[in-house]
């Protein structure tokens, strides 16, 4: 019988596909002449980045992680990215850019193939959705802080 698409096979794929979703992501932000920064800054440390952005992910989805701790980290990222040089419109594209990659890694999978899972999915849509309009939020909190 086929396993029901739950939070922690999301975790499960995630984590067993960090390194694939970083790289396309790593692509992705190489054909975006809206992203020079990133572009110019060194391809593992943006690679490293996303990773961490995954594995927060995973932390929220496993709720292994609070609402304080997702904006302390969200907020220190915004006004990171600040002192470094990034324009805020790349930085909210990059969070966009780790969703987009997750999401069509989710439907690659094949992990969407009966009504339950996709009940399921958009359940878990819903609040994968939620953690990433926080990241901005708090990421541009963070930013702006800066000015």
């Amino acid at each position: 019988m086929k396993e029901v698409f739950t939070y922690q096979k999301l975790v499960r794929l995630i984590e067993s596909s960090a390194h694939e979703l970083t790289q396309s992501y790593l692509q992705d932000i190489k054909k975006k002449t809206s992203m020079p920064t990133y572009q110019n800054w060194n391809e593992a440390e943006v690679c490293q980045r996303a990773y961490i952005v995954y594995s927060q992910l995973g932390k929220w989805i496993s709720r292994d992680t609070s609402r304080e701790e997702m904006q302390a980290f969200w907020t220190d990222l915004g006004r990171q990215r600040h002192r470094e040089g990034f324009a805020l419109s790349e930085i909210i594209q990059a969070i966009h850019l780790v969703r987009k990659q997750l999401w069509r890694k989710i439907q690659s999978e094949g992990l969407l193939d009966n009504a339950l899972d996709l009940l399921m999915a958009f359940d878990l849509y819903n609040h994968v959705i939620g953690f990433f309009d926080r990241a901005v939020y708090y990421a541009v909190k963070g930013y702006e802080s800066q000015d």
